[in-house]
C-alpha cells in the first residue's frame, strides 16, 4: 500500500455537493492498495502515518507526531497514486488494486484507523470527490510499504 500524507491546517471531502468528511489541524491521508497488498501491509502503513513525526515541537522543529498533537485524519482513496506514466502520455493504472481488493482493503484501513485514533473522517471510496485542504507548511510525505 501506499500513501500520500499531507500536513494540512484543514481539510475537507465533497460529494456532490455535501460535505461527507472534514478536519481541522491533522493529516490528509491518500491512500492506494496494490493488487499484492495485504491487511497486514495496511497495518504497518498506518502504525507509520500514526508515529511519523512531521508536526512542529516548541522549538519549531518536526519532532511530533500526529497522534502528539491530537490531529485529525481524512483518509480518502486514490487509486492514481499507481498511476503508470512510463510509457505515452495516458497514465495506466493497472498496478492499482482490482476494486473489490481495493475497497476491501481501503475500509480495513479505516477501521483499523478508527480503533486507534480519536478523529478520523474519510471520503468514499470510488466517488467523485472534490477535496479541500490547505496544506501546512507546504509538507507532503510519500510513503509506500512494498
Amino acid at each position: 500500500m501506499m500513501a500520500l500524507l499531507q500536513r494540512v491546517s484543514e481539510a475537507r471531502v465533497v460529494i456532490a455537493g455535501e460535505t461527507v468528511g472534514q478536519i481541522g489541524a491533522g493529516l490528509l491521508v491518500l491512500v492506494c492498495a496494490e493488487p499484492d497488498d495485504t491487511e497486514a501491509v495496511g497495518q504497518k502503513l498506518l502504525a507509520k502515518i500514526l508515529k511519523l513525526r512531521i508536526f512542529a515541537d516548541e522549538a519549531g522543529k518536526m519532532n511530533r507526531s500526529v497522534q502528539d498533537v491530537g490531529g485529525g485524519l481524512l483518509i480518502v482513496s486514490q487509486f492514481t497514486l499507481a498511476a503508470d506514466t512510463k510509457n505515452g502520455n495516458r497514465p495506466g493504472f493497472t498496478n492499482a488494486a482490482p476494486p473489490a481488493l481495493g475497497e476491501a482493503l481501503y475500509d480495513r484501513f479505516v477501521e483499523a484507523a478508527r480503533a486507534q485514533h480519536p478523529v478520523v473522517q474519510t471520503g468514499r471510496f470510488g466517488a467523485d470527490m472534490q477535496v479541500h485542504l490547505v496544506n501546512d507548511g507546504p509538507v507532503t510525505i510519500p510513503l509506500n510499504m512494498n
